[in-house]
């Protein structure tokens, strides 16, 4: 066969799979939760502070309980069978996504689709290829937990959305359970990703395809304190303030790189979720991830050790728009660090009261107690 003529053939059957891509039914149920009480939506009209995205969370009184490692629930041969899964996977997104993100590559170059367009279609090949290929190389147990009656699955509004950072798996679990997260109905979204993924061609393709929002800083190491280039700020919100105008919802990991000991709770969290959030008055959306650093560890010294396969992602309803940044990170800390530390909720009664703001405002009540018995001391 001509090989110029092979070429053609696969480019036009490519560019079919990408113009009649439909969502699949997932083959895996997705935990409906009972109804439960939804947390109010506040409206804030304060001002934009553009400094609050320096700065992270304040010492705070949540602590999440300590828990010793769980034993290791794979042997040695299902470890290197969950492993092998698991670089397959990679592997083949590696191949995949350039095949399929160049269709729509071409089409914007010929100017026939404009640059949202272009974006909206890469983001839905990319999830498309992390689904699918996950079907064809299962190394993992995908539990997805939301709540049956939230108004989010059923009437998206524009939102925020937060998620907790556990592995360089995230990205790829993220896009493969979109549907089953956030609802048939979803609205598109842009992460707000680390730069230096750019350095990796293939996920530096998927992101600028995406259109994802690049952020600047030092590639220091996972757990240790992040460094951001306050030089990218600008252009990083000029890009935000885009996305919003255009109809993207907005994804941040407040953490901002991978976790190592999530099992011990969130890393320091930064505030910028909530700056974007009071600056486009949405309400903010929280979802958690368990279990991926069990499969590629942040810490390279263990990396693919694969010493489980289940993980969990738990969205959350209620999406409100806090009154301070302090009042975001602490429940931020205390509802997804639970999650990210035991895979399950904290007690239903304790978990209402996070989502719908009055355990903040016990937290004020005793702070506040607390200083009048130092000022009486």
């Amino acid at each position: 066969m001509n090989p110029r003529m092979h070429f053609t053939q696969l480019l036009l059957v490519a560019l079919a799979a990408v113009l009649l891509i439909v969502e699949p039914i997932d083959a895996l149920a997705t935990t409906r939760l009972p109804k439960k009480h939804h947390a109010p939506i506040i409206k804030s009209h304060n001002s934009f502070h553009r400094s609050m995205i320096l700065k992270s969370s304040a010492a705070s009184s949540i602590e999440i309980p300590a828990i010793t490692e769980p034993p290791r629930s794979l042997n040695r041969v299902q470890s290197k069978m969950v492993r092998a899964l698991m670089v397959s996977y990679i592997a083949s997104m590696c191949i995949a996504l350039p095949v399929t993100l160049f269709p729509v590559f071409l089409l914007y170059k010929a100017k026939i689709i404009d640059r949202v367009r272009k974006e909206k279609w890469s983001l839905k090949v990319g999830q498309f290829c992390a689904r699918f290929l996950m079907r064809v190389f299962p190394f993992a147990s995908k539990r997805v937990v939301v709540d049956a009656d939230d108004e989010q699955l059923k009437n998206p509004e524009p939102s925020i959305w937060v998620c907790n950072h556990i592995s360089m798996l995230d990205l790829f679990f993220v896009l493969a359970l979109d549907k089953r997260m956030r609802g048939k109905n979803r609205r598109p979204i842009k992460i707000l990703y680390w730069k230096g993924l750019e350095d990796n061609p293939v996920t530096g393709l998927l992101c600028k395809m995406c259109g994802f929002i690049p952020v600047d800083m030092a590639a220091n190491g996972n757990g240790n304190s992040n460094q951001y280039d306050p030089k990218s700020f600008k252009q990083m919100l000029k890009s935000t303030k885009a996305a919003i105008e255009q109809g993207f919802d907005i994804g941040i990991l407040p953490e901002g790189q991978p976790n190592p000991t999530p099992e011990k709770g969130l890393q320091p969290i930064f505030s910028g979720a909530f700056t974007l959030a009071r600056m486009s008055r949405r309400p903010i959306q929280m979802m958690g991830l368990y279990g991926l650093h069990r499969m590629w560890h942040p810490d390279e010294s263990i990396g693919m050790s694969c010493t489980d396969r289940d993980m969990a992602a738990r969205v959350y309803p209620g999406g409100r728009v806090y009154k301070d940044a302090e009042e975001f990170t602490s429940t931020f800390e205390a509802v997804v660090g639970h999650f990210g530390a035991h895979g399950s909720d904290m007690p239903e009664e304790e978990l209402r009261m996070w989502l719908d703001g009055s355990m903040w405002q016990t937290e004020l009540s005793r702070r506040a107690a607390t200083r009048m018995e130092a000022e009486d001391i």
